[in-house]
């Protein structure tokens, strides 16, 4: 049994930052690819970045320049998502998913998502 569990998403002021974790745990034999997507309500789940094994990053065009910066600690099987200056457009659920290989085949696992509001 593999689980993503996200958490560090909150209520935060515009202006405000957060820096939310996705740790990956059970029968991991290889974990590959980790991204974050974002989705608001009525609208379709967005990619925001994807961080290769490797810990290169990448983003998604709409991704704020300069404000949103993946990584990944592979020893702790965990990808990060730092978002600074927020708001409220990036008001969302943040849910990550990553590639993993386990004792029988190789799937994508989603986590349950995490809840980030901006408001003042």
């Amino acid at each position: 049994q593999v689980q993503l569990v996200e958490s560090g998403g909150g209520l935060v002021q515009p202006g405000g930052s957060l820096r939310l974790s996705c740790v990956a745990s059970g029968s991991i034999v290889s974990l590959y690819a980790m991204r974050w997507y974002r989705q608001t309500p009525g609208k379709e789940r967005d990619l925001v970045a994807a961080v290769s094994s490797g810990g290169i990053a990448t983003y998604a065009v709409n991704t704020p320049k300069g404000r949103f910066t993946a990584s990944r600690d592979n020893a702790k099987n965990t990808i990060y998502l730092q978002m600074n200056t927020l708001k409220p457009a990036d008001t969302a659920v943040y849910y990550c998913n990553a590639d993993i290989r386990d004792f029988t085949d190789l799937k994508t696992y989603w986590g349950q998502g995490t809840q980030v509001t901006v408001s003042s």
